[in-house]
């Protein structure tokens, strides 16, 4: 049997397997038209139709440092690597180093420098950051920016969020607003205990949107669909019409959906976490390890997406998180094994950023972002040499440059992982 036939035998297999879950919530859905037309879910309310208030989160009991635990480094060390990261490119020089930028005295976004846009997906991200790093004047001031510029006003996509897709392409991005999602909850926990802010509120507020904006639109409008497929679970690429068959792997974060599930009490995220785990092993190539960039529910790639880039590299980073609170299966083991075996074998210090799914280098640049990516992941996989993969984030200088912007939020990202400060508060 060639490789290419191996490939597609043991990648069919494992579509099997996600086939098998689709077919179970399918037939538990059957009252659900299509799903395009409204969301049959609803969100959980109390007997007088009000939402019910969102409970406080719970964690694991203790997070591994890996830092610390696997490649021997000093928490003192620890400390000082987090905040200096934190530092510079919150607070560096805003022409080489800093992507935070403040708007006025309440307000501030972070840049995509290389392509001159601001992105959901950065302000998400940072705002994880910063409450995971207890700087609430940063966290506020970047919620207060989205809210006032890029937040939706009246009209199908209200309550969505504006961002830029690819490279100039204006979007309802999903990442931004599932990591605006968990930084609220976040936020609720650490520093608004009261519950006199409006982090419950907001979050709450978008949890709703992101499953249910079809059933509040009376079904599609405009184009506009809800973020979250009602039959499948899934993640849809953009809630709109034309994306509404096919997702991306990044945008699959099923840890997420764990917390959003105990925070609401609303089953739909249990529900959407188990798919997202299926689909985030299904879709990956079986031999590489490797992700298209986009792949169809059924997790075959979209034709003209075929290939894994940067846009992929967030992916490592959901079974991170997986395995930080303590949701990832044994199938993202192996995936995790599987693909760091792949970039052993191109070369640790060497291996490229852009491959085709059987692993052809398309283009050959080492690329910061992955680095970081891939050892954030090195926490999900259990072969000898992960640690190398650690240690090339510690190496890392911090981001700078024009290229700063992706490479950074990847690098803070991982910082916190591999710390063990992505936490539950």
């Amino acid at each position: 049997m060639t490789r290419a036939r191996e490939r597609h035998t043991s990648r069919s297999l494992a579509r099997a397997g996600l086939a098998a879950y689709l077919l179970v919530t399918l037939s538990a859905c059957s009252s659900t038209l299509d799903s395009l037309e409204k969301n049959p879910q609803a969100v959980a309310t109390t007997d007088s139709g009000v939402p019910k208030p969102l409970s406080p989160l719970t964690g694991p009991s203790s997070y591994n440092d890996a830092f610390r635990d696997l490649i021997g480094e000093s928490d003192t060390d620890i400390a000082a690597k987090l905040a200096a990261a934190f530092a510079q490119l919150f607070h560096g020089d805003p022409s080489t180093q800093a992507i935070y930028f403040p708007v006025g005295t309440d307000q501030a976004y972070i840049q995509d420098l290389f392509h001159g846009d601001i992105r959901t997906e950065g302000i998400g991200i940072a705002m994880v950051v910063a409450v995971e790093l207890d700087k609430r004047d940063e966290f506020d001031h970047l919620w207060n920016y989205a809210k006032a510029v890029l937040e939706q006003g009246p009209g199908p996509a209200q309550g969505y969020f504006m961002s830029v897709c690819d490279d100039t392409t204006p979007c309802l991005d999903p990442y931004g607003m599932e990591q605006f999602v968990t930084a609220l909850l976040f936020a609720s926990d650490r520093w608004d205990k009261a519950g006199t802010a409006s982090y419950a509120s907001d979050a709450s507020a978008l949890l709703d949107a992101l499953q249910n904006k079809q059933q509040e639109n009376g079904g599609v409008s405009a184009g506009i669909t809800s973020v979250f497929d009602p039959a499948t679970q899934l993640v849809r690429e953009q809630p709109a019409v034309a994306e509404a068959g096919y997702t991306r792997s990044a945008l699959e974060i099923p840890a997420m959906y764990d917390l959003w599930a105990q925070a609401s009490g609303n089953a739909f995220w249990t529900g959407a976490a188990a798919a997202a785990r299926a689909h985030l092993v299904a879709a990956a190539d079986m031999t590489t390890g490797l992700w298209p960039m986009r792949s169809y529910f059924d997790a075959s790639p979209v034709v003209g997406f075929d290939t894994y880039g940067p846009q992929g590299y967030r992916t490592q980073l959901n079974l991170a998180l997986d395995t930080v609170l303590g949701g990832a299966t044994a199938g993202e083991g192996t995936e995790a094994d599987r693909l760091l075996g792949f970039f052993t074998a191109q070369g640790l210090a060497t291996y490229g950023k852009i491959f085709d799914l059987d692993g052809t280098v398309v283009d050959a640049t080492h690329q910061p972002a992955l680095v970081a990516a891939n050892g954030a992941m090195a926490i999900t996989a259990s072969r000898a040499n992960r640690t190398d993969f650690v240690n090339a984030v510690w190496a890392m200088p911090i981001p700078s440059g024009d290229s700063r912007y992706y490479d950074g939020i990847l690098y803070l990202m991982s910082l916190l992982v591999l710390s063990g400060q992505y936490r539950v508060y």
